[in-house]
C-alpha cells in the first residue's frame, strides 16, 4: 500500500464512520516505532507506522486511522481531542477505533541494559541502559549508595 491509496481509505473511512471529509494529508512514516500513527495539531496532517498495515492487516490499519480521525474532526470542531477526554473516549467507541496500537517488531525489541549497579547496603541489583553518579544517587530501599559491578 503507497500514500496515494492510504489517502483514498482515509477520505473513505472520515464520510463513513465521521460523516465529514478528511481535508488534509495523510502519509505513511517509517521513523515512528512505538506508535500507531500521529495527528499534527499545527497543519492537520497525519502520520502512520507502516508496520500497522505490514505486521498486521488492513482492519488494524483501519481501527489505527479511525483513532487518529478522532483527534482529528474533534480538533477541527473546537472540542476536546486528548484521550483522557470523554468526547474523545465516547467518539473513539462509536466509530471502533482502537485505544492503543498493538506492539509492533520494533517497539518490542528492548535495548539491553549496559550497566550494572549493586547497592551496597541491602544488595539490590539495577540494570541500567546509562551510566549514573554513584555518588549522587541512593538506593530507594535502604538509603546506601551504588557499587558498579
Amino acid at each position: 500500500m503507497n500514500n496515494q491509496e492510504l489517502q483514498k481509505l482515509t477520505e473513505k473511512w472520515s464520510l463513513e464512520y465521521f460523516q465529514r471529509p478528511f481535508l488534509h494529508q495523510i502519509v505513511f512514516n517509517r521513523r515512528l516505532k512505538t506508535t500507531g500513527g500521529r495527528y499534527h495539531l499545527a497543519d492537520h496532517h497525519i502520520d502512520i507506522n507502516p508496520l500497522m498495515y505490514t505486521e498486521f492487516d488492513l482492519e488494524n490499519l483501519r481501527k489505527v486511522v479511525l483513532h487518529e480521525l478522532c483527534h482529528y474532526h474533534l480538533h477541527l470542531t473546537g472540542q476536546d481531542y486528548r484521550h483522557r477526554s470523554v468526547a474523545f473516549r465516547s467518539l473513539l467507541a462509536r466509530v471502533g477505533g482502537s485505544r492503543y496500537a498493538p506492539p509492533t517488531s520494533k517497539a518490542r525489541r528492548r535495548r539491553q541494559a549496559r550497566w550494572l549497579y549493586q547497592c551496597q547496603g541491602c544488595g539490590a541489583l539495577v540494570a541500567r541502559q546509562r551510566r549514573f553518579n554513584t555518588a549522587r544517587y541512593v538506593c530507594r530501599r535502604c538509603g546506601n549508595h551504588f557499587k558498579l559491578i
